[in-house]
């Protein structure tokens, strides 16, 4: 499908669903294609196990049981 800029502007929404349901659509200025619009390629976010190792440390004190004032806090018992 071929739009004019202002054509595109009127009807960006449109355009965009027809984009994403596989549809090549080119925006022209005057009768000179100048951009094709497509749907951005959705990857998946996949979780490396690791993957920051070496960037984070904990120290001992991470184990050690919170004091008894942010227990409460955390609660909601302040």
């Amino acid at each position: 499908m071929k739009s004019t800029v202002h054509a595109a502007k009127t009807n960006l929404s449109r355009l965009i669903a027809r984009a994403c349901a596989g549809e090549e659509v080119i925006i022209a200025r005057g009768k000179i294609p100048v951009v094709r619009l497509v749907p951005v390629e959705q990857r998946p976010v996949a979780r490396v196990f690791g993957a920051l190792r070496g960037r984070l440390t904990v120290d001992e004190s991470f184990f050690e049981p919170l004091p008894e004032e942010e227990i409460r806090a955390f609660e909601g018992r302040t």
